[in-house]
């Protein structure tokens, strides 16, 4: 390869503002300098693709700087995620400086440093994953942002203090009471919903009131399951709404009590997905 470490990292930024469509100048700003390979672990690299995973040629640190999956441990198909769909994501998120971001399931933190350098010095992100050996790679290679704490534990049960903006990077049934209850006025939660097969949706939701939520999902994705966060009893009704309609009707997440009616999407006791306009539940 013929191009420096830093040039690899702003062509890989220039690709995923065409590909993800980023608007966000900050968010590209953090693709084109945070150090990829820091969390990855050490060459050669298996990728993932259609036809399983295979291994870069070299240990070249800019073998990294594609849109592609990279194993973390691949023996749990636990990779580091598509760089295109969270630079797409976070561009519709719209995390601000000086935020404070709880990121759920962060694995090694590559996707937490994107967080960090976007909220700065003056924000806060509080990172959390289940997984000792992964929350202590994330701890090392995240040293780097002082502003960023991490923590092994279980993400879908541990207490949670207010926050600007929840992202989950596995896959829950449903949105967690603890993970509402968490959001401050006009927060944001960003996770993947995981039906009983097939793909899921991404879900992206925005306080209102103390008991709605704009919500929008967004249909396709594919994510390794959150641990403690998935209910078979929600996961095959979410596979029928999303064959139904693939989410799209969706506008609202309410908390209230109310009687089943043809505004809602995906019914449950204590939430529900709706068709109504947030406006019209406050």
């Amino acid at each position: 390869m013929d191009i420096s470490l830093e040039a690899a990292r702003r062509y890989y930024a220039e690709d995923l503002r065409f590909v993800a469509r980023m608007q966000s100048p900050a968010l590209f700003a953090a693709f084109a300098s945070v150090p990829r390979e820091r969390f990855v672990g050490p060459g050669p690299w298996r990728v993932m693709s259609q036809d399983g995973y295979w291994t870069t040629e070299d240990a070249d640190p800019r073998r990294v700087y594609h849109n592609v999956l990279i194993a973390l441990n691949e023996s749990k198909s636990i990779n580091n995620g598509q760089p295109s769909l969270w630079a797409h994501f976070f561009d519709l998120l719209g995390v601000q400086q000086g935020d404070h971001v709880l990121h759920l399931g962060c694995g090694t933190g590559y996707y937490t440093a994107i967080l960090a350098e976007i909220v700065g010095p003056q924000g806060r992100i509080v990172a959390v994953e289940i997984d000792a050996p992964l929350a202590e790679r994330a701890r090392v290679a995240l040293s780097l942002w002082p502003q960023v704490t991490v923590l092994n534990a279980d993400g879908s049960s541990s207490p949670l203090e207010p926050v600007d903006v929840i992202v989950a990077s596995a896959a829950a049934t449903h949105p967690q009471p603890s993970w509402l209850a968490a959001l401050k006025p006009g927060g944001k939660l960003l996770f993947p919903m995981a039906p009983a097969k097939g793909p899921g949706a991404m879900a992206l939701l925005t306080r209102k009131t103390g008991q709605s939520f704009a919500a929008e999902l967004h249909f396709g994705t594919y994510f390794i399951p959150f641990s403690g966060a998935c209910n078979p009893a929600v996961a095959g009704p979410l596979a029928e709404s999303l064959a139904r309609d693939q989410g799209k009707p969706v506008k609202s997440l309410r908390l209230d009590a109310h009687k089943v009616d043809k505004t809602c999407w995906l019914h449950n006791d204590t939430w529900c997905f709706s068709t109504r306009n947030p406006s019209m539940l406050d």
